[in-house]
C-alpha cells in the first residue's frame, strides 16, 4: 500500500459501510444483499485491480468462498440438528465480503473475535430485550466488529496469541 492517505480514506469508507450494515442488522434482523453483494463484488475488484489492496487476488476470491461456506454450512448442521434456521444467510455474506476485503488469512480471527464479542453481546441483547437463551439476537455487528479490528489492526489476534520465546 503506498499512500497512507488514500488507504485511510479506504478503511474509513468501509467502516462507514459496516457501520451502517451494523445498524440495518440491530433494526431489522437482516443484511440487505443490496449493501453485502457490492461489499463482496468490491473487495475482489480492490485487490485485484488496486496497488493499495489488503492482499492479492487469490487470497481475496479464497477469502469470500471460505468466508460464505464457513457460516452456510454452520447453518447447515444447526439446520440438520435443531430443525430449525440457526444464523442468516446475510451473515455469510457479510462474511464473504469482509473475506473478499481482507483475504482468507482473516477469517479465523474474524470468526473467533466475533464469536466472543457475539456471547457476550448476545447475552447482554438478549438480558436488555428481556429475552430467553433460545431467542434470536443479530450476529452481524459481532462480525462487523471483528472486521474492523481486522482492518484497521490487522492480525492483532495472532500477534497476541503468540507467546514468544525467551
Amino acid at each position: 500500500m503506498s499512500d497512507p492517505a488514500v488507504v485511510d480514506l479506504i478503511r474509513t469508507l468501509l467502516i462507514l459501510v459496516l457501520v451502517y450494515l451494523a445498524y440495518i442488522d440491530f433494526q431489522t434482523f437482516q443484511l440487505p444483499d443490496l449493501i453485502t453483494l457490492p461489499l463482496i463484488a468490491s473487495g475482489i475488484f480492490f485487490n485485484a485491480l488496486s496497488g493499495l489492496r489488503f492482499g492479492n487476488l487469490q487470497q481475496s476470491i479464497l477469502g469470500a468462498i471460505l468466508g460464505y461456506i464457513c457460516l452456510w454450512g454452520l447453518n447447515r448442521l444447526y439446520r440438520f440438528l435443531k430443525k430449525q434456521e440457526g444464523i442468516g444467510m446475510g451473515d455469510a455474506k457479510l462474511l464473504a465480503g469482509l473475506g473478499a476485503w481482507l483475504g482468507w488469512s482473516s477469517l479465523p480471527a474474524l470468526l473467533f473475535t466475533a464469536s466472543i464479542a457475539g456471547l457476550l453481546g448476545g447475552l447482554t441483547w438478549l438480558k436488555l430485550n428481556k429475552q430467553t437463551i433460545g431467542s434470536a439476537f443479530p450476529f452481524g455487528p459481532f462480525l462487523i466488529f471483528a472486521g474492523i479490528i481486522e482492518l484497521l489492526w490487522p492480525q492483532l489476534l495472532q500477534n497476541i496469541l503468540i507467546i514468544s520465546p525467551t
